[in-house]
Protein backbone atom coordinates (compact mmCIF):
# COMPACT_ATOMS: atom_id res chain seq x y z
CA UNK A 1 0.00 0.00 0.00
CA UNK A 2 1.16 3.46 -0.14
CA UNK A 3 1.55 6.39 2.25
CA UNK A 4 -2.13 7.52 3.19
CA UNK A 5 -3.09 10.06 5.69
CA UNK A 6 -4.67 8.16 9.19
CA UNK A 7 -7.49 11.01 9.54
CA UNK A 8 -8.44 14.29 7.03
CA UNK A 9 -7.07 17.17 8.30
CA UNK A 10 -4.57 15.77 11.07
CA UNK A 11 -1.62 15.47 9.22
CA UNK A 12 -0.21 11.85 10.38
CA UNK A 13 0.72 9.94 8.11
CA UNK A 14 1.80 6.28 8.34
CA UNK A 15 4.01 3.93 5.80
CA UNK A 16 3.03 1.31 4.56
CA UNK A 17 5.72 -0.91 2.49
CA UNK A 18 8.13 -0.08 0.69
CA UNK A 19 11.99 -0.79 0.96
CA UNK A 20 12.63 -0.03 4.47
CA UNK A 21 9.92 -3.03 5.84
CA UNK A 22 11.15 -6.24 7.13
CA UNK A 23 10.76 -9.15 4.89
CA UNK A 24 7.39 -10.68 5.85
CA UNK A 25 8.06 -14.20 4.63
CA UNK A 26 11.14 -14.79 6.59
CA UNK A 27 9.62 -13.35 10.06
CA UNK A 28 6.89 -15.06 9.84
CA UNK A 29 8.63 -18.43 9.00
CA UNK A 30 10.67 -17.51 11.77
CA UNK A 31 7.87 -17.20 14.07
CA UNK A 32 5.40 -20.18 12.71
CA UNK A 33 8.38 -22.13 13.48
CA UNK A 34 9.10 -20.96 17.24
CA UNK A 35 4.80 -21.15 18.14
CA UNK A 36 5.45 -25.13 16.28
CA UNK A 37 8.28 -26.13 18.76
CA UNK A 38 6.78 -24.38 21.71
CA UNK A 39 3.38 -25.32 21.27
CA UNK A 40 3.64 -29.06 19.89
CA UNK A 41 1.22 -28.11 16.92
CA UNK A 42 2.64 -28.69 13.45
CA UNK A 43 4.31 -26.22 11.35
CA UNK A 44 0.42 -25.79 9.16
CA UNK A 45 -1.27 -25.49 12.63
CA UNK A 46 1.11 -23.22 14.01
CA UNK A 47 1.22 -21.13 10.55
CA UNK A 48 -2.92 -20.15 10.91
CA UNK A 49 -2.23 -18.98 14.38
CA UNK A 50 0.57 -16.85 13.23
CA UNK A 51 -1.80 -15.64 10.35
CA UNK A 52 -4.54 -14.96 12.68
CA UNK A 53 -2.32 -13.40 15.31
CA UNK A 54 -0.38 -10.82 12.56
CA UNK A 55 -4.02 -10.17 10.39
CA UNK A 56 -5.42 -8.87 14.13
CA UNK A 57 -2.53 -6.51 14.58
CA UNK A 58 -2.70 -5.72 11.06
CA UNK A 59 -6.38 -4.08 11.50
CA UNK A 60 -6.63 -0.44 10.64
CA UNK A 61 -7.19 1.71 13.33
CA UNK A 62 -10.46 3.38 12.16
CA UNK A 63 -11.30 0.05 11.27
CA UNK A 64 -10.72 -0.99 15.09
CA UNK A 65 -12.90 1.43 16.06
CA UNK A 66 -15.58 0.56 14.44
CA UNK A 67 -15.94 -2.26 15.02
CA UNK A 68 -15.66 -1.65 18.78
CA UNK A 69 -18.22 0.66 18.96
CA UNK A 70 -20.39 -1.34 17.36
CA UNK A 71 -19.54 -3.93 19.39
CA UNK A 72 -20.08 -1.71 22.80
CA UNK A 73 -23.50 -0.34 20.75
CA UNK A 74 -24.69 -3.83 20.88
CA UNK A 75 -24.19 -4.11 24.57
CA UNK A 76 -26.41 -1.42 25.08
CA UNK A 77 -23.33 1.10 26.01
CA UNK A 78 -24.26 4.86 25.22
CA UNK A 79 -21.39 6.93 23.11
CA UNK A 80 -19.74 9.08 26.32
CA UNK A 81 -18.93 5.61 27.71
CA UNK A 82 -18.12 3.92 24.36
CA UNK A 83 -15.30 6.42 23.60
CA UNK A 84 -13.67 6.20 26.64
CA UNK A 85 -13.55 2.73 26.67
CA UNK A 86 -12.01 2.99 23.70
CA UNK A 87 -9.49 5.29 23.95
CA UNK A 88 -8.41 2.88 26.58
CA UNK A 89 -8.12 0.41 24.64
CA UNK A 90 -6.42 1.72 21.97
CA UNK A 91 -3.76 2.52 24.46
CA UNK A 92 -3.60 -0.63 25.65
CA UNK A 93 -2.92 -2.77 22.63
CA UNK A 94 0.38 -4.45 21.77
CA UNK A 95 0.84 -2.69 18.92
CA UNK A 96 0.08 1.25 20.11
CA UNK A 97 -2.53 3.23 17.95
CA UNK A 98 -1.35 7.09 17.59
CA UNK A 99 -2.80 8.83 20.44
CA UNK A 100 -6.79 9.65 19.47
CA UNK A 101 -8.91 12.62 21.44
CA UNK A 102 -12.54 11.21 21.60
CA UNK A 103 -13.13 13.78 18.87
CA UNK A 104 -10.98 12.21 16.07
CA UNK A 105 -12.70 8.71 17.20
CA UNK A 106 -16.13 9.86 16.94
CA UNK A 107 -15.20 11.51 13.27
CA UNK A 108 -13.69 7.89 13.02
CA UNK A 109 -17.09 6.38 13.46
CA UNK A 110 -19.46 8.82 11.96
CA UNK A 111 -17.10 11.08 9.52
Amino acid sequence: MANSKFLPGIGQEFGFGGAGRQNDAVRETELVDRVAGSTGLTPAEAARVVDDVVAWFREPVEDYVRRRHAQHRLRGKRNPEIFALIERELAGRLVAAPVLSQRQLRRIVYG
